[in-house]
């Protein structure tokens, strides 16, 4: 029997619902899927039309966009997505009457995800329509296109800084990051918007470029092109515009005629006075002019008198002339001498990174790890290297590096192997120094990343028995416990700190260098049980705020992601244990590593070290201090002593720790309250600034700005001042300076005085506080479980390393690691006598051990 008309249009579209993959439809007189809905028959000839459309959207970071559609009259609406229907599980449908007319509303709404636009990215854009169903007909909506949102961090063109004269006009250019969608521009003058509706004197062009009309004294300041979309907001390094004056008055009356035969008359360069470092008026100041005969008081006594005394006029000006000309040129040359002095970040607010390496060790200051504030304690002077040639210049720094540099070594550990498969322990001297171990293992095939820079890597030979591997004053070490080494296995070690220049570690987006980048190795050796490489690192620690991940280099070079902080499975071969100010890693293998952290909202913070130095001579009237904006880490620090002794300088306060957090906001330097009778200071503007991502990605070391003061006397020698560094809507500190700038006689904070005096290679027993029979005798009574809980589980918790429960579970012997990671906390610090209360409180009568001296073990 033939179906009516309705039950065919019914059927067509069960038809319609299985190329979609749905079910629940039926025919004639079956019930009708959720996404279906019959229409009363007095508006069962209307076709539907849209009340909403589903529009253009965007994609910001991983969050997913909503498309709605809405129609009426209609029985069924479905998402189709660059030509393929949306399933209908992935449909969200409602259903009202509209009371007005009495039609039936339905609406539709999809998600879609970051992943499914990815799918078809660079092939063609993604887009979606919904196409409405009705007894009459269908109808289909327009496309609405999803793209992924973002914002590139690099400015196409940033603006230059400029040098003006009055009413000239300026033009500040700016090509903004590419972005979608595209980005806006908004420039501002020492953070303030500048707005053309309300100062006409500025002009924003189509292509974003500011036009300063005629300029003027007020515009003077530092200029900021700011490009922001809905992902992000970046802003160009800041460029100075200076407006310098200087101009002529009126010329005067002309004077009576003169003895000579002459009249006179002058102007002066007050119509302005030079100002703002400009220059004197270019031109005469004096101009002279013959009088005519009526004039002249002189009787004219002929042709011949007045042709000798116009030649003599005319010789007299010749002369006047050339003087003038003399007598610019020099001041002009001796002022570009007197600017070449300067330091340039004076008038371009310039903050360059300095890559000075040392030639020779020196004496290095300790971490201050929040040092108590001391007044009096600034004073620490570095000695110049009087055997290097010391020059002004400006730019980056960098040193003649001696590749033959002397290398300071302990006396080395030696381990022999004994013909019973034994092994003892001996300390003697290395045969070959650094450098020849050096060239020795890099002819290996498996030692090609055995890095050159031997002043910054320590090395041993080690067997079963373990040892530890410290670079001096950087707070890098590599712990490598007892059978970590397999039995019979002797190998040469080395660890390293790698040069941020020399080995580049791509970051993408707003991804920050969190510590620095270290090296162990020989890399692909075997090894029976985790290594623990400690790092300092430079973040709040909080991973509430990051995501911070490992990342090593393989060996072609490309880095990878080996563990996500906070995530780590212990089924790979890296564990992380996070402290406030480093990093312990857990590695089974040895190789090239760095933390690297994205922050995950604008809560994270940085830790930022501030250092102060200064020239420690100066016969001058110009003074110079110097203020380091640098990764609050140990091998930095180290790497600025070692270059300001270099340059002959000193540290003149206590360092300072600075949260700098994601805001996008720069960092701003000042200097207040100078005596004003004695000194003042030639910076131009009203502070300096370091923009936001040159600190946050952490990849220039040496950010510093010089503040160049002048003292008006040279017996001027006692400087107070306050110097202040804060972020932008953030956190501060304020240096009080109050020092002789000749001599300055005052004690020194002996936490600067301080040397990391422990030799660079340990091997065996003297490597680790705990004996090696008393280490063995403690696991063997822990490892076992024990029903009260008075196993190695108690000691976990006892040392505050209960997070790490599972990771110490899955090994072979639990105790061991958790004793291993101890020896890495406390090998400067440890108190074996503390360790022993904690084994009585945990009721093992194995405590009583740690009273045995080490020659009974």
């Amino acid at each position: 029997m033939p179906l009516p008309l309705g039950s065919f249009v019914r059927c067509r579209s069960a038809l319609l619902a299985l190329w979609l993959g749905l079910a629940g439809f039926t025919c004639a007189g079956g019930s009708e899927h959720a996404a279906t809905a019959a229409l009363p028959a007095a508006f069962s000839d209307l076709l539907p039309h849209f009340l909403v459309e589903p529009e253009d959207e965007y994609i910001v970071k991983n969050k997913p966009v909503t498309l709605t559609c809405r129609s009426t009259p209609a029985t069924q609406i479905y998402f189709k997505c660059n030509g393929e229907w949306v399933h209908q599980d992935d449909h969200t449908i409602e259903r009202s009457v509209d009371p007005a007319t009495a039609l039936p509303i339905m609406q539709v709404t999809i998600e879609i995800t970051r992943q499914q636009v990815e799918k078809v990215f660079g092939l063609d854009e993604y887009w979606c329509q919904c196409v409405a169903w009705s007894t009459t007909g269908t109808q289909k909506s327009q496309k609405a296109y999803i793209r992924i949102a973002y914002l590139r961090k690099n400015f196409e063109e940033e603006p230059q800084g400029k040098e003006v004269a009055l009413d000239q006009e300026v033009l500040l250019r700016c090509h903004p990051p590419e972005g979608v969608p595209q980005a806006e521009v908004e420039w501002q003058r020492n953070e303030d918007v500048v707005d053309p509706a309300s100062d006409p004197n500025f002009f924003i062009t189509a292509d974003h470029n500011l036009v300063i009309k005629k300029a003027r004294l007020a515009d003077t300041g530092n200029y900021t092109c700011v490009a922001k979309n809905i992902v992000a907001r970046r802003r160009s390094n800041s460029a100075t515009v200076l407006v310098y004056d200087g101009g002529w008055s009126e010329w005067s009356k002309w004077s009576a005629c003169g003895a000579d035969c002459s009249m006179w008359r002058s102007r002066e360069c007050t119509q302005p006075s030079p100002g703002t470092g400009g220059k004197d008026c270019q031109g005469l100041d004096l101009q002279s002019l013959n009088c005519t005969s009526e004039q002249c008081p002189q009787t004219v006594s002929g042709a011949e008198d007045v042709a000798l005394y116009v030649g003599m006029v005319a010789v007299a000006l010749c002369l006047t002339l050339l003087l003038i000309v003399v007598v610019l040129v020099y001041r002009r040359k001796k002022e570009g001498l007197d600017a070449d002095v300067a330091d340039s970040s004076i008038l371009t607010t310039g903050f360059q990174p300095m890559g000075i390496k040392p030639s020779k060790p020196g004496v290095w200051a300790p971490r201050p790890r929040r040092p108590p504030h001391s007044k009096n304690s600034h004073l620490l002077t570095i000695q110049p290297d009087l055997t290097t040639t010391t020059t002004s210049y400006q730019g980056t720094l960098r040193s003649r590096h001696d590749t033959t540099g002397k290398f300071s070594l302990t006396n080395g550990p030696l381990l022999d192997p004994l013909p019973n498969g034994s092994h003892t322990l001996h300390n003697g001297k290395l045969n070959s120094d650094p450098a020849e171990f050096v060239s020795r293992l890099s002819t290996q095939s498996y030692f090609k990343t055995l890095p050159r820079d031997i002043a910054n890597t320590s090395y041993g030979t080690f067997n079963f028995l373990g040892g530890r591997l410290t670079i001096p004053n950087t707070g890098i070490s590599l712990l490598i416990p007892p059978e970590a080494i397999p039995r019979g296995k002797i190998y040469e070690i080395y660890l390293t700190v790698q040069r941020k220049e020399d080995l580049r570690l791509p970051l993408a987006g707003c991804q920050a260098l969190l510590s620095p980048i270290v090296s162990c190795g020989p890399p692909g050796v075997v090894l029976s049980r985790p290594v623990i490489l400690s790092v300092d690192h430079c973040f709040d620690a909080c991973l509430d705020n990051w995501a911070v991940r490992l990342k090593k280099q393989n060996y072609e070079g490309t880095w990878e992601d080996v563990l996500l902080m906070g995530e780590e499975l212990v089924s790979e071969p890296y564990y992380c244990q996070l402290e406030a100010e480093t990093c312990r890693l857990f590695s089974e293998q040895l190789g090239t590593f760095a933390l690297v952290g994205e922050s995950l909202h604008m809560g994270a913070a940085k830790r930022l070290r501030l250092v102060l130095f200064s020239d420690a001579y100066c016969s001058t009237l110009e003074y110079n201090i110097r203020v380091y904006c640098m990764d609050d880490t140990q091998d930095v620090f180290k790497e600025v002593m070692q270059m300001e002794r270099q340059l002959g300088g000193r540290l003149i306060d206590e360092p300072h720790v600075l949260l700098f957090k994601d805001s996008y906001h720069n960092l701003r330097l000042s200097i207040h309250d100078m005596p004003q009778a004695h000194w003042r200071s030639k910076l131009l503007a009203g502070y300096q600034e370091i923009p936001f991502y040159h600190i946050w990605n952490g990849s220039q070391r040496y950010l510093h700005c010089t503040f160049t003061l002048e003292r008006l006397s040279l017996s001027t020698c006692e400087l107070t001042c306050q110097l202040c560094v804060w972020q932008v809507e953030g956190e501060g500190q304020s240096f009080g300076l109050d020092f002789n700038i000749a001599k300055d006689t005052r004690a020194v904070d002996s936490e600067f005085l301080l040397m990391d005096s422990n030799a660079t290679a340990l091997a065996g027993p003297s490597a680790f506080q705990i004996p090696y029979l008393i280490r063995q005798k403690i696991c063997s009574s822990l490892d076992a479980p024990c029903p009260n809980g008075a196993d190695w589980r108690m000691l976990a918790q006892r040392l505050k390393l209960e997070r790490h429960m599972s990771f110490f579970a899955s090994k072979a012997s639990p105790t061991s690691m958790i004793l291993d990671l101890w020896e890495a906390q406390h090998f400067h610090s440890g108190n074996i006598n503390q360790l022993a209360t904690v084994m009585a409180d945990i009721g093992k009568q194995e405590a009583m051990i740690f009273l045995v001296s080490d020659g009974e073990c």
